[in-house]
C-alpha cells in the first residue's frame, strides 16, 4: 500500500541529493579554481558511478553476472531519465516562482563528437568481447581503462577550450 509513496519519495530524495552534490561540487570547484568541466567529468562522475560499481562487483562475485550488467545499464538509464530531469524541473519551478524565466542552459558544443566517440568505443568493445568468446579478460579490462582515460582526456581538453577562470 505504501510502496508507491515510498518509491516516489525515494525518487524525490535522489533528485534532491543530486542537486546537493552538484551545488557542493560547484562551490568546491569555484573555491579551488577547478573548472566545471573537470569537476563534472571526474568528481561528479565518480560520485555517481562508484556506488554502482561496488554493487555490481558484489553481485558479480556472488555469481549474478547478468544482474551486475543490468544494474550498470539500468542505473545509467535511470540517472539520465530521472536523476537529471527531476532537479532541473525543481529548479525551474523555483526560478519561475522567484520571477526568473525558468531556462536552463546546457553546453552542447562537443556533445555530438562525444556521442560518436562513445558509440565507436562501445562497438569496438562489443566486437572485442565477441572475439574473446563473450568473456571479459584482463586485456579487455586494460583496453577499457585506456579508452576511459583517453575519452576523459580529450573531453577535458576540448571542454577547456575557451575556459576563463572566475575573477
Amino acid at each position: 500500500k505504501w510502496c508507491y509513496v515510498a518509491f516516489i519519495l525515494s525518487i524525490c530524495w535522489i533528485g534532491f541529493f543530486s542537486w546537493v552534490m552538484v551545488e557542493c561540487a560547484n562551490i568546491l570547484g569555484a573555491t579551488a579554481g577547478i573548472p566545471d568541466v573537470i569537476m563534472g567529468l571526474t568528481f561528479i562522475a565518480a560520485g555517481t558511478s562508484i556506488p554502482d560499481l561496488l554493487s555490481s562487483v558484489i553481485v558479480a562475485r556472488r555469481g549474478y553476472g547478468d544482474m551486475a550488467v543490468s544494474s550498470s545499464i539500468g542505473s545509467n538509464i535511470f540517472d539520465i531519465t530521472v536523476g537529471l530531469p527531476l532537479p532541473w524541473f525543481i529548479y525551474q519551478i523555483y526560478d519561475l516562482t522567484r520571477g526568473g524565466d525558468g531556462k536552463i542552459i546546457i553546453e552542447t558544443t562537443t556533445l555530438w563528437k562525444d556521442i560518436c566517440i562513445l558509440l565507436g568505443m562501445l562497438v569496438f568493445i562489443i566486437i572485442a568481447i565477441n572475439c574473446q568468446g563473450w568473456k571479459l579478460t584482463k586485456l579487455l579490462g586494460g583496453m577499457m581503462f585506456i579508452f576511459y582515460f583517453g575519452f576523459l582526456g580529450q573531453a577535458i581538453y576540448f571542454g577547456m577550450q575557451g575556459y576563463t577562470p572566475c575573477k
